[in-house]
């Protein structure tokens, strides 16, 4: 159980440090745009096999390094991170089509009609738990109530996490040579969820957002700007 709290305190660690470093260097080299996202995605890549080959001795999470990593850039320097998440959100274009089309690939659809009503059930109370943490995280905030639910439903949709890791079971248990019907279970419901939640989410998001938000000027200015910049580069 210590391994766990050790494993998020590792890696938030190691990804400011990383962060703190690398903005340091984008700084000073003022490296284009494309330059400094393959930069992040050769050391988050070179991160994730840390935590692989150091699971044995130390344990290290290294999505949340990398997560810590893109954090420190974002507030440090909000217009170089947005040149940066512009760049990450053109490779996603064809990554989301890859990893959704794994996804749907290796979902029985016997088992997940199966697993219909029970699979809803548990994704709905899910949701429930989820959004009242959500609202709870808020209240000593500055948002209105208005705002805070619209954060609320900012959290409901399930997809790209859901569409990643649904299938790690599955696979795992397949790679041990076990029965793989409690994977398969999972898979579906990790489908389902995306299922339900996805469309949803995305038309209450929608709906709720133009009548609740109102952005700053100087935000949209910004990020418009390093949109265009990492487009010239």
């Amino acid at each position: 159980l210590v391994g766990i709290p050790l494993s998020i305190l590792l890696g938030i660690v190691v990804g400011l440090v990383i962060g703190v470093g690398l903005f340091k260097v984008f700084q000073k080299f003022n490296p284009r745009a494309t330059k400094r996202v393959l930069v992040m995605l050769g050391l988050s890549v070179l991160l994730v096999r840390a935590e692989y080959i150091m699971q044995a001795w130390i344990p290290f999470a290294a999505l949340l390094a990398v997560m810590a990593m893109g954090f420190i850039i974002l507030e440090k320097d909000d217009h170089m991170a947005h040149e940066i998440s512009a760049k990450l959100g053109k490779i996603w274009v064809f990554a989301e089509i890859v990893l959704f089309t794994m996804v749907g690939a290796q979902v029985d659809i016997e088992v997940a009609m199966e697993a219909g009503f029970a699979g809803a059930l548990i994704i709905g109370l899910g949701l429930v738990a989820r959004s009242i943490g959500t609202y709870g995280c808020l209240l000593g905030s500055e948002l209105n109530v208005a705002e805070r639910i619209f954060v609320v439903i900012t959290y409901l949709p399930k997809a790209t996490v859901q569409a990643a890791i649904g299938g790690a079971p599955l696979a795992a248990m397949a790679l041990a040579g076990m029965e793989t019907g409690a994977g398969e279970i999972i898979l579906a419901v990790a489908v389902l969820s995306i299922v339900l939640t996805a469309p949803l989410g995305a038309w209450a998001i929608s709906v709720t957002g133009d009548r609740v938000l109102q952005v700053a000027l100087a935000g949209i200015h910004d990020a418009r700007d390093a949109v265009k910049e990492s487009e010239g580069g």
